[in-house]
């Protein structure tokens, strides 16, 4: 599918006369006024209309712009604010492939603002994620996919998020191999919004050191400052990153990389993932004192936030690091997951087996098993086969439950009881019990009628079996 063919001649005047491809009818009534009301400009350390080396060029490449629509839908994801959906994505490109990659060249695309949502946090705090439209995020996924390799090799040995062929688990055993090293104490840092409170102007500042294609700047400069649509209102974006879109990942590690390089200046050993952060010393003392020096380097020099009432100093088997914890067991740290992490896991299996969800036995077994799966495949380099087990137990019981609630009439308790093994009298006596529902699936009457193995030949999945396979 090639992106870039030419558009309908009714797109391309539409496009001429709008000065923006993406203008089109589905943009809601109010917003382009808020677009194309005042032209965003750099600072003076960049020439916008300059093409040094041809950067924008490569991202316009019809290769690039079909490997960034390939994975924006695979990703799929919800509409922004012109309701367009990923569906609509490829007659969209048919249609006006050609004008939307003239706009950009031309400097007079405007992107739309972003959609505003809202999501809960586990401390029942809510984080904004803003989503782009459909259109700007091939956009922003092409720009990714030319300039990520070139910062990638820029970027520190310890840094891990958001990366090829790096994931969570090597930043937890990047972690432990320094514990084993004698480092096992860490300075705990909490970067305070770090998405919503990226100074704009010092990323454009970090990016314009390497891209000296003044047009990519502008393009990206107009990416941050687009707005948000906020309960149908039209709000600036006047710092900060929108999380939730394709470009934000790779400046946030762009930005971070900074302080990444000033730690490596100072010999100091560390390990990010995203903006999670560690910084290792072999005492407490050093690492106040690391704390204490490299603090006014992220608030003055890279103008973020730091929470000083989260960031601390501890012991490494007193912190929570990528929702594993540590503990030193035979000279060596291993790791664990920590307390936070199997509240908000019962809590999720809580949501899925509630008794009042009204979904069916298939709807059940499929949502448990994704979870399951995913849950013991983060997880999986924790020691927990005791956590397994006990969570297993309580896990039958809910399931229990939940089938014990289903059965509902007391003649079909009585008639699903006959079938699993009992006799006439105690099929009828267990049938009429008055019992709850949880008293009652913790009981002889259930654990010997639904048993484990007749649960797991049902199609549930428990979280030990999951981890015995990716344990072999």
């Amino acid at each position: 599918m090639n992106v870039t063919e030419n558009g309908k001649k009714k797109s391309r005047k539409h496009c001429s006369d709008s000065g923006c491809c993406q203008r089109d009818s589905a943009e809601h009534e109010g917003h382009d006024r808020a677009l194309t009301d005042k032209m965003i400009t750099e600072n003076n350390n960049t020439d916008a209309d300059s093409g040094v080396d041809g950067l924008l060029e490569q991202i316009l490449e019809p290769e690039n712009l079909n490997r960034a629509y390939k994975q924006v839908k695979k990703k799929k994801g919800s509409h922004g604010v012109d309701g367009m959906e990923v569906e609509h994505l490829l007659q969209y490109f048919k249609d006006n492939g050609k004008a939307l990659r003239n706009s950009i060249l031309e400097g007079k695309y405007r992107p739309k603002p972003v959609r505003r949502v809202e999501i809960p946090k586990d401390n029942g705090k809510k984080r904004q994620l803003g989503i782009p439209t459909v259109v700007d995020r091939v956009v922003q996924q092409a720009i990714q996919q030319v300039l990520s390799p070139i910062y990638e090799p820029k970027f520190s040995d310890t840094s891990y998020g958001f990366r090829p062929k790096r994931s969570a688990h090597d930043a937890l055993r990047k972690c432990k191999e320094y514990a084993d090293e004698g480092y096992t104490y860490v300075v705990d840092m909490d970067l305070e919004k770090f998405f919503d409170t990226v100074s704009q102007s010092k990323m454009i500042e970090i990016l314009s050191r390497t891209v000296k294609d003044g047009r990519v700047i502008s393009l990206i400069h107009k990416y941050l400052r687009a707005g948000a649509i906020v309960d149908w209102k039209f709000e600036e974006t006047s710092e900060g990153l929108t999380q939730g879109g394709n470009l934000s990942p790779l400046c946030s590690n762009i930005m971070l990389n900074e302080l990444d390089k000033e730690l490596e200046k100072r010999g100091i050993r560390f390990v990010r993932y995203a903006d999670d952060m560690q910084l290792f010393a072999k005492t407490k003392r050093s690492a106040e004192r690391i704390m204490d020096h490299i603090l006014p380097f992220i608030e003055w020099k890279l103008k973020l936030r730091v929470n000083r009432e989260k960031t601390s100093v501890a012991y490494i088997g007193h912190i929570k690091f990528l929702g594993y914890g540590f503990y030193p067991s035979k000279g060596e740290l291993k790791l664990r997951v920590h307390g936070k992490s199997v509240t908000k896991m019962k809590n999720k299996i809580r949501e899925i087996t509630s008794r009042n969800n009204g979904i069916s036995y298939d709807e059940l077994k499929l949502k448990l098993k994704q979870y399951v799966i995913g849950w013991v495949n983060y997880f999986k380099m924790a020691n927990m086969k005791y956590l397994l087990q006990c969570t297993d137990e309580w896990l039958r019981r809910r399931l229990r439950t939940f089938i014990w609630k289903r059965w509902k009439k007391t003649k079909t308790r009585y008639k699903r009881l006959i079938q699993l093994g009992f006799n006439h009298p105690n099929a009828f006596k267990y049938a009429n019990t008055r019992k709850g529902y949880w008293h009652v699936a913790g009981s002889q009457i259930l654990n010997c009628s639904i048993t484990n193995n007749r649960l797991r030949e049902s199609g549930y999945l428990f979280f030990s079996d999951r981890y015995k396979t990716v344990n072999v």
